[in-house]
């Protein structure tokens, strides 16, 4: 029975995936947009790399802050509150105009 959300552990596993997706799709979300976003803004090549670096940048922050704070709080609670958070960077995305706004929105959503 695996559409029954009546039992603890299967509502857990379909949170899971379905969180799993929510954060795959947050964090991929501009990669497959680059070639259009470069051409748009009129991007070097160094603002695209620049913006990725920061991104990956401000995951490995945040996995060190958040490590701690998961013993604490409990990972439900820690994963919810981060997803939710990073939506709204996401959503932004299409008011980006230059590589600094480019920069600092994949910051945000690397946390």
């Amino acid at each position: 029975k695996l559409c029954n959300f009546s039992r603890p552990h299967m509502r857990a596993f379909h949170f899971s995936w379905l969180g799993f997706f929510i954060a795959f799709f947050i964090w991929f979300a501009i990669a497959p947009l680059l070639s259009e976003i470069k051409i748009t803004l009129g991007l070097t090549k160094k603002e695209l790399w620049t913006s990725s670096i920061v991104g990956v940048g401000g995951t490995i922050f945040m996995r060190f802050l958040l490590g701690p704070f998961c013993d604490k709080v409990g990972p439900r609670v820690l994963f919810t509150t981060v997803l939710c958070f990073a939506s709204i960077p996401t959503a932004c995305t299409g008011l980006v105009s230059n590589a600094t706004n480019l920069a600092v929105l994949r910051l945000f959503i690397g946390f």
